[in-house]
């Protein structure tokens, strides 16, 4: 006889269907869990990366993710000192008519004799680089400090390790006028210097820094706007970084032709690569193999071991008839050295993107092509109006891998770009940061230039990840 089954209970039927419930949130939490793992390693030194280019001194120890620049009080305060220094809120200044009021506190323990602190605004040069060479206007030659007075004291304690220290809380407020007539500052530094035994509590603006053992509060500029507070190494990028002769922005310079560098190599690139992989795909004609074989072997190919070639090409042109070189159709009779048309020239032809190209347009189904070619379409008709939609995905894709590499393109960019600074390319341009700031350790400014450098990407993945996602569906998909 079989044994009897016994139907489960309505209780033990809910409690079964609770743990299977628990068990699938258990292992979507799990998944999430390493998601954001993942995403805080990946996307992590990014984001500090980003937090301390907005610091005045990123290598300030310990490193702290709080930080003035990130503090609503600053932001209210430097909007207002920007806007009482040049009726700007957003990046302030210091212009004609300006009268400017500061505040600042200090702890003195009982005992301390109260001496009236030093208020100066310095001649100081905005950073180290080309900023210490360009001639600039002086806040100082047109400030000065009005009507320093002390304010009412305020009995405090402080906690000093397992101390208590009692005291009273001394403020000063102040004012920097602007005096006669003159041009409009960006900046306007400040430094206030108390006697021994004072201790810096607040101010109006936080100091950018405490020298002389915090007996003076430096402030590298009290009407900043907000936009320039928050911002002011990413400001610097632009304003300090200036070519000697012209003035120009160097910055936006090397902007500028990573961009039409890029642009130029994506263009040639889908172009060849479209044409060069639909050609191995679908047409049939002697030696196609051995040409298929050539790229793959191209692929295996060092860089290194075709610099030296390359960079004669690019020197000396290769000679035809007479003194007439290749580079002469290009209009560099003398060679296509330190010129962006030299660089699309020995970096714009990809191997890889053209097997890519290929392997995507195999996996187009045929009959596609056969319903055009009855309707008497040429090859030409059928790879531009049928098969390049199609292949929107795979362009996508390639779009994005080219644009980055180009973008971040450094070894051949630094050995054709050599002079002048304006024919540089960012990767380029950062170095020269590194070789003029880092020296000096002003290292807010190299990362805000980093930080910017990789925005363009970021944007270009977000915009075209659409094509990514298309062609795994499609690439799934069944013929």
């Amino acid at each position: 006889m079989r044994a009897a089954t016994v139907a489960p209970t309505t209780a033990e039927q809910r409690a079964f269907e609770h743990w299977q419930a628990r068990r699938r949130w258990a292992r979507a939490g799990l998944v999430y869990a390493l998601m954001l793992g993942f995403a805080i390693i990946f996307v992590g030194p990014l984001l500090f990366a980003t937090i301390s280019s907005l610091r005045t001194d990123p290598l300030a120890y310990p490193p702290t993710l709080a930080i003035p620049q990130l503090q609503p009080g600053n932001w209210t305060a430097a909007a207002r000192l920007g806007q009482a220094g040049a009726r700007d809120r957003w990046f302030g200044g210091f212009a004609p008519g300006a009268v400017v009021p500061f505040e600042i506190a200090y702890f003195v323990p009982d005992g301390i004799e109260v001496i009236e602190p030093e208020v100066v605004v310095p001649r100081r040069r905005p950073g180290a680089g080309l900023g210490a060479v360009l001639a600039i206007e002086f806040a100082a030659d047109y400030a000065e400090v009005y009507d320093l007075r002390r304010l009412p004291d305020v009995p405090m304690t402080v906690g000093d390790g397992d101390l208590t220290i009692s005291g009273r809380r001394v403020a000063y407020a102040f004012e920097v006028r602007y005096l006669g007539e003159g041009p409009e500052i960006d900046r306007l530094p400040l430094d206030v210097t108390a006697t021994v035994g004072m201790r810096y509590l607040e101010s109006t603006l936080t100091a950018s820094r405490l020298e002389r053992r915090g007996r003076t509060a430096s402030f590298d500029n009290i009407t900043p706007g907000v936009l320039g507070y928050v911002l002011r190494n990413y400001v610097r990028t632009f304003n300090e970084v200036r070519s000697p002769a012209t003035l120009q922005s160097l910055f936006l310079v090397w902007i500028g032709n990573s961009f039409t560098f890029a642009f130029f190599r994506i263009v040639v690139t889908l172009a060849i690569a479209s044409m060069a992989g639909y050609a191995l795909a679908r047409l049939r004609f002697r030696g196609r193999g051995l040409i298929f074989m050539l790229v793959l072997f191209s692929q295996m190919v060092p860089l290194q071991v075709l610099f030296i070639s390359n960079y004669l090409v690019l020197r000396d042109g290769i000679v035809t008839v007479g003194d007439f070189t290749l580079s002469s159709l290009w209009g560099y009779p003398g060679g296509m050295l330190n010129s962006l048309t030299g660089l699309i020239f020995v970096t714009a032809l990809n191997a890889g993107a053209v097997f890519i190209m290929k392997q995507f347009f195999e996996s187009i189904p045929r009959e596609v092509e056969e319903a055009a070619m009855i309707d008497g379409a040429s090859h030409w008709r059928r790879y531009w109006s049928v098969v390049m939609p199609m292949a929107r995905p795979a362009l996508g894709a390639l779009t994005i891998l080219t644009f980055q590499g180009a973008w971040n393109d450094f070894f051949w960019p630094f050995i054709v770009l050599t002079s002048p600074e304006t024919i540089k390319t960012l990767p380029i341009g950062l170095l020269s940061f590194r070789n003029t700031y880092g020296a000096v350790g002003d290292w807010g400014l190299i990362l805000a230039g980093a930080v910017m450098s990789a925005i363009p990407v970021i944007i270009l993945f977000i915009v075209f990840q659409r094509y990514f996602l298309e062609g795994v569906s499609f690439g799934g998909g069944k013929e």
